[in-house]
């Protein structure tokens, strides 16, 4: 084979791999269920015995076949960039092969972002059938979207204690909000992975009302060179001295409640600067439109204590504004005025939407 077609075999085959992410995101769960079956069934484990010895095998069990796949895909870009040093300057080849190696180091990244995605949502799956969500927090889905940051994502979690009691709460921190539980009953554990694995059978309760993050200043101590290693979460009107068993395990903390804090308040500012712009931008429109909500009876119960968090929203063509939530009510009285540019009286309308507010995942209609 000519040397200047390697580059475009390797691009050529690189585009048709494109399952491979799928099945490396499945890779973990297919070798724990594998596990599981050769402890739990004796005839199984003879069985995958017997398939070794086959020739074709070369004496390797099917659990490295299972793995196979993720180390020959992380292996093409480094074997990509061995090709690309070895090859001269001006080679017509070097441009098929950088064009490779961009492929290999994108499947690379997709099939590493398609293993935290399916991790994500197994932990999510983990904590909602072992966190007992109830009263107002019935309807928390751990595996769902956010009200305005996508699907929700768990970013950190981990063992703290509260400072004066030493009691032990184990903390989940999502992309939205911070959640502090605990056990009824004493649980070892020295790490998250043990606590998300399937044989695990703690059950946790919620120690507090979630944190959402947009609410939320994280703190170092007033003395951070020293040895004990605390941190304070302030929630509107109350803070929580929080401790870790390190040093390090604490900076962590502070760094990923801080980064996300960030992208949430971030996140929001742009959605309100978004919708200011389109609410004060001028244009040659023909006049102006006055309106004034002033409430609305009988709406549908969205809670599980039979009320609503009604909001209304009204919008024409970009421009939007919306009203305050009401909480815990099926007849909202408003009293929100607003006014809306006319570009077009027979082609301009009005739109307004009631929503139920909700904090845990996109408010609905």
């Amino acid at each position: 084979m000519p040397v200047h077609l390697i580059g475009d075999l390797l691009a050529s085959e690189l585009a048709h791999m494109q399952p491979y992410i799928c099945f490396c995101s499945c890779q973990l769960n297919a070798a724990a269920l594998l596990q599981t079956k050769t402890h739990n069934q004796p005839e199984f484990k003879d069985f995958l015995k017997k398939v070794a010895t086959n020739y074709r095998c070369k004496g390797m069990p099917l659990s490295s076949f299972l793995l196979k796949p993720m180390q020959r895909l992380t292996r093409y870009p480094l074997l990509i960039k061995n090709i690309l040093e070895h090859t001269l300057d001006g080679h017509e080849d070097r441009k098929p092969l950088r064009e490779a190696l961009e492929r290999a180091e994108e499947l690379c990244s997709q099939v590493n972002e398609a293993v935290r995605e399916k991790e994500n949502v197994d932990r999510l799956e983990w904590m909602q059938n072992h966190i007992q969500c109830e009263g107002p927090l019935e309807h928390l889905f751990f595996n769902s979207l956010t009200n305005c940051l996508g699907p929700r994502k768990l970013l950190h979690s981990g063992r703290l204690f509260k400072t004066k009691s030493s009691r032990e709460l184990w903390a989940f921190l999502f992309n939205d909000f911070l959640l502090l539980t605990h056990s009824a009953k004493p649980f070892s554990s020295s790490g998250s992975e043990k606590l998300f694995s399937s044989k695990t059978n703690i059950q946790l309760k919620i120690y507090k009302t979630p944190l959402f993050l947009n609410e939320v200043l994280v703190k170092m101590p007033a003395d951070p060179s020293s040895d004990e290693p605390l941190f304070h979460v302030s929630h509107i009107d109350r803070v929580y001295t929080l401790k870790t068993e390190t040093l390090s395990e604490r900076t962590a903390w502070v760094q990923k409640i801080k980064a996300a804090s960030e992208h949430f308040i971030e996140t929001e500012k742009k959605k309100r600067e978004k919708a200011y712009q389109a609410r004060s931008l001028k244009t040659s429109g023909i006049g102006r439109l006055l309106v004034t909500v002033i409430e609305a009876q009988e709406l549908k119960a969205c809670k599980p204590n039979g009320k609503s968090n009604p909001y209304c929203e009204l919008t024409m063509g970009a421009q939007c504004y919306t009203s305050r939530p009401v909480i815990d009510t099926l007849n909202p009285k408003w009293n929100f005025n607003c006014q809306f540019f006319i570009k077009d009286i027979y082609q301009d309308v009005l739109s307004i939407t009631v929503f139920e507010k909700d904090q845990f995942s996109p408010d609905g209609q």
